[in-house]
């Protein structure tokens, strides 16, 4: 091969994985307004537990990092240890097509995450961020007047629990 053709073919490299590496960053996930990435192979956490809505008929699966299964686990969830992420998966629900009197996953609504940092996340009083992505698309949720006030908001009933709603389950 000679040097032009050399240079040549790494030229095309280089094009080539600029291009990709372009298309790759649009695919990716945007982080929400406080800077929070959506947790990298979260769909391979362990399953922590499991809830359905009846007032919006949504069913969810709340799943958790090696952290927050461990606590789980072990029972050590009151307070959570610092690390623990939680997430939940939320679809709207349908009948089962072939077993109507079963509920199942229809659309896909959004993934939403509890980080537990009790030191860095002090200043709002309850050691936790919260952060959400919407669809299938996973467009970052929230705006910059609200950010986490409207989970405290709403998780204000199960301050005792550590601000955490979700009971996990109990294994044999």
């Amino acid at each position: 091969m000679t040097r032009k053709q050399i240079r040549m073919t790494a030229l095309t490299l280089i094009i080539a994985t600029s291009s990709l590496n372009a298309e790759t960053n649009k695919n990716k996930v945007q982080p929400n307004l406080e800077g929070i990435e959506l947790p990298e192979n979260y769909k391979d956490w362990k399953v922590i537990s499991a809830s359905h809505r009846t007032d919006n008929k949504s069913m969810r699966i709340i799943l958790g990092n090696d952290i927050a299964i461990k606590a789980a686990r072990s029972n050590n969830t009151n307070p959570w240890p610092d690390g623990t992420i939680l997430g939940k998966l939320v679809w709207k629900q349908t009948a089962e097509e072939n077993w109507p009197t079963a509920i199942a996953p229809k659309e896909f609504i959004h993934a939403e995450f509890m980080i537990k940092d009790s030191k860095n996340y002090k200043e709002n009083g309850t050691g936790w961020r919260w952060a959400r992505w919407l669809g299938k698309e996973q467009k970052p949720y929230g705006d910059d007047k609200d950010l986490n006030q409207s989970c405290i908001g709403c998780h204000t009933p199960v301050k005792g629990r550590d601000w955490v709603y979700t009971t996990p389950v109990e294994l044999p």
